[in-house]
C-alpha cells in the first residue's frame, strides 16, 4: 500500500535514532507541542463505502513532527480509488509520546475489532486523498479581539490543502449562515473572512448542524469540519442532545479549536464555562479532537497542526464479520502491536458507526 514516508521535516533535526531496519525511521524535534494528542477518524459511510489503494513494496517507519507555521508540506502521491460496498474504512493517526506523527508502519502493526470481535484487515495504505472541509467560524460579539488570529489560523490550515480539496464556510453568531458554498477556490473563503465582523450571541450548535447538512453535498470521500469558537452556546434552536445524535450518524471528522481565557480568569458566563466540554463532546466521538488555546499567538500553529494531521493518517479497511444490515451502532477499536525499537505509540480513531439498513 502507499505509505507516506515523511510529510514534514523540522529544521531543528535531532538526528536519526538507531532502530531495527524493518522499522528504522527518523525522530525529530517538535516545534511547540500542543497540549492534547493527535486524533483519528472513522470513514465508514452509511453504505459502507470502501476505498482501494494502490500497492507499493517495502516500508519504513518514520516519526514526523508538527510543522512550523507557514512551512510547506511535501506533496504526496495520489491514490487510486475504487468502490467496494462491503468495506469499512478507518483512517488512523499514530503518534509517539512527544505528539510526533509516526508513518511508514506495516499492516501487521494494527489490529481492528468491531463489537469486540477481531476483524481481518483487507486493505491498508497511507495517502493524501482529497478532502472536503467545512470551516465553522464564530463571529459572535466576544470574538472581536480574536478575529485576526482566527483568520490567520484558517489561512495556515489551507496551506496543507491539495488541488482537489474543496471547502465551504459557515459563520455563526445569533444564527448560522452558509456564506461560502462548496468551492475548490480556497481564496474565496480567505477573502470572505477578511470582511467578517463580530456581533451578537453564539449559536454554536446550529452552526455545526448547518455545516453537517452542507457536508451531504461533498464530492470527496474524506470529510472534516474545523470549528473555531471561544465559548459555549447561548442562542441555538437545537439542543446539545440533538446535535450529538446527528454527529454520531454523520460520516464527518470534527476538529474544534476552543479559544479560552485561563480557568483562573473571573467573569466567565456559564455558557463560556461549558464551552470546553461541549466542543470535546462533539469532536472526540467523530475521531477528531478539541484543541484548547489560551494564547492567541498559538492559533495559527494549532490550525496548521490539524491540517498536517489530516495528511498523516493510515487507512485501514475491513469487511465486517457481522453482515447484518440492522442499522445498529457498532463500536470499533484499533490496537497497535508495539514495534521493536520504537517508543510507545498511540493511536486515535472514531468510536464506531451505524450499520446500513438495506
Amino acid at each position: 500500500m502507499i505509505l507516506a514516508q515523511r510529510i514534514m521535516l523540522d529544521s531543528e533535526q535531532r538526528g536519526k535514532q538507531s532502530m531495527p531496519s524493518r522499522v528504522q525511521g527518523r525522530i525529530q524535534k517538535v516545534d511547540r507541542p500542543v497540549k492534547t494528542g493527535i486524533v483519528l477518524a472513522l470513514l465508514a459511510t452509511a453504505g459502507l463505502v470502501g476505498i482501494g489503494l494502490a500497492q507499493e513494496t517495502g516500508s519504513q517507519a518514520s516519526i514526523v513532527p508538527r510543522t512550523k507555521a507557514g512551512e510547506p508540506a511535501v506533496a504526496q502521491p495520489k491514490a487510486n480509488i475504487r468502490v467496494d460496498v462491503n468495506t469499512v474504512l478507518i483512517p488512523v493517526t499514530v503518534t509517539d509520546p512527544l505528539n510526533r506523527f509516526v508513518t511508514g508502519l506495516d499492516q501487521e502493526v494494527f489490529e481492528i475489532s468491531e463489537d469486540k470481535v477481531k476483524q481481518k484487515i483487507i486493505s491498508f495504505g497511507s495517502e493524501d486523498a482529497p478532502l472536503t472541509v467545512g470551516i465553522v467560524f464564530d463571529t459572535s460579539g466576544s470574538m472581536g479581539p480574536k478575529l485576526e488570529k482566527s483568520r490567520q489560523s484558517v489561512a495556515e490550515f489551507f496551506k496543507t490543502a491539495n488541488p482537489e480539496d474543496e471547502a465551504f464556510l459557515v459563520e455563526f453568531n445569533d444564527r448560522p449562515q452558509l456564506v461560502t458554498p462548496l468551492t475548490h477556490n480556497l481564496d474565496e473563503i480567505r477573502t470572505r473572512l477578511t470582511f467578517t465582523q463580530s456581533k451578537g450571541r453564539t449559536a454554536l450548535l446550529d452552526g455545526v448542524l448547518l455545516a453537517l447538512r452542507t457536508m451531504k453535498k461533498a464530492h470527496n470521500p474524506r470529510k472534516a469540519l474545523v470549528v473555531i469558537s471561544d465559548g459555549g452556546d447561548n442562542s441555538s434552536r437545537y439542543t446539545e442532545s440533538e446535535l450529538k445524535n446527528f454527529v454520531k450518524e454523520a460520516d464527518v471528522q470534527i476538529y474544534a479549536i476552543g479559544i479560552y481565557e485561563p480557568y483562573s480568569a473571573r467573569g466567565r458566563t456559564p455558557e463560556e464555562l461549558s464551552g470546553p466540554g461541549l466542543l470535546t463532546d462533539i469532536s472526540e466521538p467523530t475521531g477528531g479532537r478539541h484543541f484548547i488555546v489560551e494564547n492567541l499567538n498559538e492559533l495559527p500553529d494549532v490550525a496548521a497542526k490539524i491540517g498536517i494531521e489530516l495528511r498523516n493518517q493510515y487507512v485501514l479497511g475491513y469487511s465486517p464479520m457481522n453482515p447484518a444490515r440492522d442499522g445498529k451502532y457498532r463500536k470499533v477499536a484499533v490496537k497497535i502491536i508495539q514495534p521493536r525499537g520504537l517508543p510507545a505509540l498511540h493511536a486515535f480513531w472514531r468510536t464506531g458507526y451505524y450499520a446500513p439498513t438495506q
